[in-house]
């Protein structure tokens, strides 16, 4: 039984934060702690009912939260843009944070989705003796001009006005989520930005998931895991877009029971 939102004051190596967070699940669960990282314009609530029916069926606890600025989290110091190194800094610094604060002595398991599947991978290379193991879900490893190019195109203000007022219904402040984080990957030095070097240091097992029809990217970025790092699992879902989990629930359940049966 998932228990209320709560909130969490951390305090990490650049600022303070007050993060939305919500347990899923029996906290003496027998599976693993999943825990769940939302993509780039994503929150806790955009999850919608997926993270706690993933548990439910795995039996398992989990962790959902809002990274700072996002959903009802709070970034405590002064506004400032990201850099091109925002997903790093959120996998070295601000999620061990997160998690000292809220005692998660187990290493548990990330799921993330876009960003937050690359910071998944980023922190499970960062802290390899604590990361069981990463699903990610239409990861980026590397910058595409087709991932730049679909950024682009939401700043058209017949894109732009209904996204805001979508995004509104999550974030405290839906025009800075997004000007933010299109700032950092449309910014100039962002072209050439990639994750490669520092998953080379991955122990645990990886299932990587990508979708034939994702708006945002090609194959590219799991078939680079999968020759890079021989224990990840590559798997395509057909009739699938940049959210496995919203467009194949069922089969991605599916697939995310298979890959922990190994743990």
């Amino acid at each position: 039984m998932s228990e209320p939102v709560q909130w969490q004051d951390i305090a990490y190596a650049e600022g303070q934060a007050r993060i939305e967070y919500q347990w899923l699940g029996a906290r003496n669960a027998p599976g693993p702690c999943m825990i769940f990282l939302h993509e780039g314009l994503g929150s806790l609530a955009m999850w919608k009912d997926f993270p706690e029916r993933l548990c439910q069926s795995l039996g398992c606890t989990g962790l959902v939260y809002s990274r700072p600025g996002y959903g009802q989290s709070q970034d405590l110091a002064d506004p400032r843009p990201w850099g091109i190194d925002f997903m790093h800094r959120q996998a070295s610094a601000v999620l061990p944070a997160l998690l000292t604060a809220l005692q998660v002595r187990q290493p548990p398991v990330l799921l993330g989705h876009s960003d937050g599947a690359s910071i998944a991978l980023l922190y499970a290379a960062m802290y390899p003796e604590n990361c069981r193991a990463v699903i990610a879900l239409a990861p980026h490893v590397l910058v595409e001009p087709k991932t730049l190019a679909a950024i682009a195109a939401l700043q058209a203000p017949e894109v732009r006005k209904p996204l805001l007022a979508a995004l509104g219904k999550y974030h405290r402040d839906a025009q800075a989520v997004l000007d933010r984080w299109m700032a950092a990957w449309l910014a100039p030095d962002f072209v050439a930005w990639s994750i490669t070097d520092t998953i080379a240091t991955l122990h645990c097992p990886v299932l990587a998931v990508q979708g034939m029809d994702d708006e945002y990217g090609t194959l590219v970025h799991i078939q680079s895991l999968a020759q890079q790092y021989a224990a990840t699992e590559p798997i395509i879902f057909d009739a699938c877009g940049h959210a496995p989990h919203r467009d194949q629930a069922a089969r991605l359940n599916a697939a995310v029971a298979h890959f922990l049966q190994h743990l």
